[in-house]
């Protein structure tokens, strides 16, 4: 006959030592509580407490509290955040910031104004520049002339003294206008960025070597030929010849015939040489008046005679 067991019986009987509560199975978690809405709103005022109790976090760690041993100095940490470029850029300020018209400064206004921000900045320990304290001085002779009485009203324009005040105002109020448009423009490395792509590396290919004709040889031996030629060195002898020798020679030929035809003096073998020494010893010859040139009719021959040969000539029969 066969007997049924439950699960439970099944797993003591394999497990002896097995505790039957245990046998009977995992418990599940409680259901919370629910929170009420008075609950989670302290809950929340009590974080946001914690945070602005915290004044710094070190490594992760909020910390709510000054340590003991710690120090701060009075005055240790003042800023001041108004900052000037110049006693000009401090005085348009201060119009700007009451709407006044540059063109009709309240002078005792604007110059107590001045000279609050001056004390201001000597009290924060700030080093003044010579140039404000140059403005602050014309900014109380402006003030004095301007309590002064005046003797005519109708050249109140020509003597204001406001008037170089106000044109160095405006001055400054265009060219600060500029500098800040110039400023909003795009500038390379802050709105814009220069990016450098290096060259891809270059791919070296087989190439089949072109065929050479003999045609292209012979070109390239006649280059190289003419190469030769031009850097060739030339030796030039020089030729002895000499004006002086040439008139003597000259002298002696007139000597001989009286006179004879130009063109025989001259020798071509000789080459150009010859031909300029003897044509300058012959313009030699007439200079000294030792020849004379003489030509019968237009394009007739020219003939070289001596002095002595013109002069015997002339004589009457």
């Amino acid at each position: 006959m066969s007997v049924v067991t439950s699960p439970d019986e099944a797993s003591l009987s394999a497990n002896p030592t097995a505790s039957p509560v245990a046998s009977q199975g995992a418990q599940p978690d409680p259901i919370p509580a629910p929170v009420s809405a008075e609950a989670a709103d302290e809950a929340v005022d009590d974080a946001a407490a914690a945070v602005a109790r915290t004044l710094a976090v070190v490594q992760g760690e909020p910390v709510t509290q000054l340590p003991l041993d710690l120090y701060i100095p009075p005055d240790a940490l003042e800023v001041f955040l108004e900052a000037f470029e110049g006693p000009l850029d401090l005085l348009l300020y201060l119009i700007k910031k009451q709407n006044l018209d540059i063109l009709n400064i309240p002078i005792s206004e604007i110059t107590a104004q001045y000279m609050q921000y001056i004390a201001l900045m000597e009290t924060m320990r700030f080093e003044l520049a010579a140039e404000y304290l140059v403005m602050a001085a014309m900014l109380a002779e402006i003030k004095s002339r301007m309590l002064l009485p005046r003797v005519d009203e109708d050249h109140d324009d020509e003597d204001d003294p406001r008037a170089e005040l106000i044109r160095r105002l405006q001055e400054y109020e265009q060219i600060k206008s500029a500098a800040a448009a110039v400023g909003e423009l795009p500038r390379m490395e802050r709105e814009h960025q220069q990016l450098q792509i290096a060259a891809p590396p270059a791919v070296e290919r087989d190439r089949p070597l072109p065929d050479v004709s003999m045609k292209d040889l012979l070109l390239a031996l006649q280059g190289v030929m003419q190469r030769a030629e031009l850097s060739g060195r030339h030796s030039i002898a020089r030729e002895t010849l000499s004006v002086r020798a040439r008139m003597t020679h000259v002298l002696s030929t007139l000597q001989l015939g009286g006179f004879c035809e130009f063109s025989t003096l001259f020798n071509p073998e000789e080459g150009r040489l010859g031909v300029v020494v003897s044509f300058l010893a012959v313009l030699e010859l007439a200079r000294e008046s030792l020849i004379d040139i003489v030509q019968d009719t237009p394009f007739a021959p020219i003939y070289i005679k001596t002095r002595a040969e013109i002069s015997g000539a002339a004589q009457p029969e």
